[in-house]
């Protein structure tokens, strides 16, 4: 079973995430924060992370660039989940290592789009 880490600091959002995600037949594991995050991936990388961008103590791009030079850092797919949506946070995004990037509000057929054109489904 692949395994997937939902990042966002609103405990909803994680919630619904979880819910599409384990239908989709991924383990979760949750985070508040980009800290809590780092720590978890430190422990064990996961296969996927779907992050939210603006989170206290650190946000989704800090936790991303962090998270691409530990070792093996490289192969979790990363997917923005955000309402950050002008072309500059998307730039900066994709450029930091994230393989896609998703809107908020998300439904389920827009998480298995994105998962399926980065390789997890």
């Amino acid at each position: 079973m692949k395994t997937c880490l939902v990042v966002d600091d609103s405990s909803v959002i994680r919630k619904v995430a979880r819910r599409i995600l384990e239908g989709l037949d991924f383990q979760i594991t949750e985070a508040e924060d980009g800290e809590k995050a780092l720590d978890i991936c430190k422990r064990g990388l996961p296969d996927a992370v779907l992050l939210d961008w603006n989170m206290p103590i650190m946000d989704g791009y800090e936790f991303l660039r962090n998270l691409r030079i530990m070792p093996g850092g490289d192969r979790p797919k990363v997917v923005f989940c955000t309402t950050e949506n002008d072309v500059a946070h998307i730039a900066r995004a994709l450029h930091a290592g994230a393989n896609e990037y998703i809107m908020k509000p998300f439904d389920k057929d827009i998480v298995t789009a994105k998962f399926h054109e980065v390789g997890l489904i």
